[in-house]
């Protein structure tokens, strides 16, 4: 049998080309989230986590009767063995919050998908309120996020800043699906990057939205940043790849953008996920 010869193509196969110009080749994306069994430190003493396993529990039934609306879990009294228990069972998820109203509330999605993690912290960062909750996105959140906020967008102006052109008519869009939106509704989506937006439409539009108390960072394949603005269900969203690199801005309608939320489905699915861990530590 004969040798022959295959073309290889790819990066680095081709000769050069006569102007210089050199392929260049969008990097994929490094890394993805996965669900792992935690593990617990080996000098914790099971005899001794009464506590942490009593709140476990009580979180399974409040994973089985979703979607019923269960009551938070309270960790605050918890010792450094129990607390330490509870945080390397429950980790870290995907999604995290800040609230930044008149309490700074810092909220983390946990391992498991639809359980969320609540510390309300003082002044001196020190935390105050430690709980637990399940649901597709913490109420404190949604409470919070429009709290003062403007019903409409002020489009009243005597004449716009140097550069700014396409960005009124997106106001007076925005103020009409505000004022039909009901919460519970289908959410309206602005793609701002298929837009011929100038860096000074982002600007005059984030002055006129202006800024409110809650953001939110959704980490997958890179990073989804969501912003509440000062406007009444206005959502700015941005999605950020794994070098990231800005590859979508949009503005949102809603009560919370959908990217930042748990699926019943997840829920169920981390139902079993605790009733295996208690198995393992029980």
């Amino acid at each position: 049998m004969t040798s022959i010869s295959l073309p290889i193509f790819g990066q680095g196969s081709q000769p050069p080309e006569e102007d210089g110009v050199e392929l260049d080749y969008l990097q994929m994306p490094q890394e993805m989230a996965t669900y792992r069994m935690p593990q617990v430190s080996a000098e914790l003493n099971a005899a001794d986590l009464a506590q942490a396993k009593n709140a476990l529990r009580q979180l399974e039934q409040n994973l089985a009767a979703f979607p019923s609306v269960s009551g938070p879990i309270d960790l605050t009294t918890l010792n450094q063995p129990n607390r330490q228990f509870i945080n390397e069972l429950l980790g870290e998820g995907e999604v995290s919050l800040i609230c930044s109203g008149g309490q700074v509330v810092r909220i983390q999605e946990s391992v498991l998908a639809g359980v969320w993690r609540l510390q309300q912290l003082e002044n001196r960062q020190q935390i105050v309120a430690d709980t637990v909750e399940v649901g597709i996105i913490p109420r404190h959140a949604v409470q919070s996020a429009f709290n003062g906020a403007a019903g409409q967008i002020d489009t009243h102006w005597t004449a716009l800043p140097e550069g700014v052109m396409n960005a009124p008519p997106l106001l007076a869009e925005l103020n009409a699906k505000i004022a039909e939106y009901r919460p519970g509704g289908e959410a309206h989506i602005i793609n701002l990057s298929l837009l011929p937006q100038t860096e000074q439409d982002l600007a005059f539009l984030e002055q006129r939205l202006g800024k409110g108390p809650v953001t939110i960072l959704s980490r997958g394949y890179g990073n989804c940043r969501i912003t509440a603005t000062g406007t009444r269900f206005v959502w700015w969203v941005r999605y950020f790849n794994s070098q990231d690199t800005l590859i979508l801005n949009t503005l949102e309608v809603s009560d919370v953008p959908s990217v930042a939320c748990a699926s019943p489905e997840d829920i169920a699915d981390s139902r079993e996920r605790l009733q295996e861990i208690l198995k393992v530590y029980s």
